[in-house]
């Protein structure tokens, strides 16, 4: 077994978010509740109709920043799984993760000097509009032509799957950008608890925002491609 890959299926699904509790948001992505004993990851996956090759994909993805995932290993039916735990990712970061966050800096700008504290929320701001337009983009184009394309309906050469990957922002750099202001521009006389969960918020959501692109762009997309050169023949 190639040693960057920590999970299998006879695996106990419990010992997987014991190894590792950021796989707690993977399981709530998959919409897999937690209560579910002794079961395995294969006779988790099973029961939730989901593959198990592309939940420990994902799973290794999260745990893992060696493991690169073969696409070629999962099926079509599986692209429509992917979509959804994309889909709910949105929601989850749009929902509570950037409220969160957005909140927080508020709260910690009231520290600063009025000029200080219009610059950094006038920067996040612009970060959160940003982000929006990103998803917005894949929930509105990119997901219903996947989805069009999974039942047969080709858009002609209006768009493909290489147009999006093309045009793949990171966002990811702004959020790096705004980590970096607060570590190394803000008046160290005004570290403070907030401070430090401001910092704690960016670090973990920066990190999922990173694992969320690599299955866009190592199983999404070469999938999505994949099913276009099918359609095409």
């Amino acid at each position: 077994m190639d040693k960057n890959i920590l999970y299998t299926g006879k695996m106990k699904a419990a010992e997987l978010i014991t190894a590792d509790w950021n796989l707690l948001a993977v399981f709530e992505r998959f919409n897999i509740k937690l209560g579910f004993g002794e079961a395995t990851v294969t006779e988790l996956c099973k029961l939730h109709n989901i593959s198990t090759e592309l939940f420990l994909m994902i799973c290794n993805i999260y745990s893992s920043n060696s493991y690169r995932p073969n696409a070629e290993a999962l099926k079509k039916e599986d692209i429509p799984h992917i979509v959804s735990y994309l889909r709910t990712s949105h929601k989850y970061y749009i929902d509570k993760s950037f409220p969160q966050l957005h909140n927080d800096i508020h709260t910690m700008m009231e520290e600063y000097e009025e000029t200080s504290s219009r610059v950094l929320n006038k920067f996040y701001d612009d970060y959160d509009c940003e982000i929006r337009r990103h998803f917005e983009y894949e929930e509105e184009s990119v997901f219903p032509y996947i989805e069009n394309l999974l039942v047969g309906k080709v858009a002609g050469n209006l768009y493909n799957i290489k147009k999006f990957a093309h045009n793949h922002t990171n966002v990811e750099e702004k959020l790096n950008d705004l980590k970096n202001i607060i570590i190394k521009y803000l008046p160290g006389s005004y570290t403070s608890d907030i401070r430090m969960q401001v910092l704690h918020e960016i670090f973990k959501i920066e990190n999922d925002l990173h694992k969320h692109t690599m299955v866009e762009d190592k199983l999404l997309i070469p999938m999505v491609a994949k099913l276009e050169s099918e359609n095409e023949r």
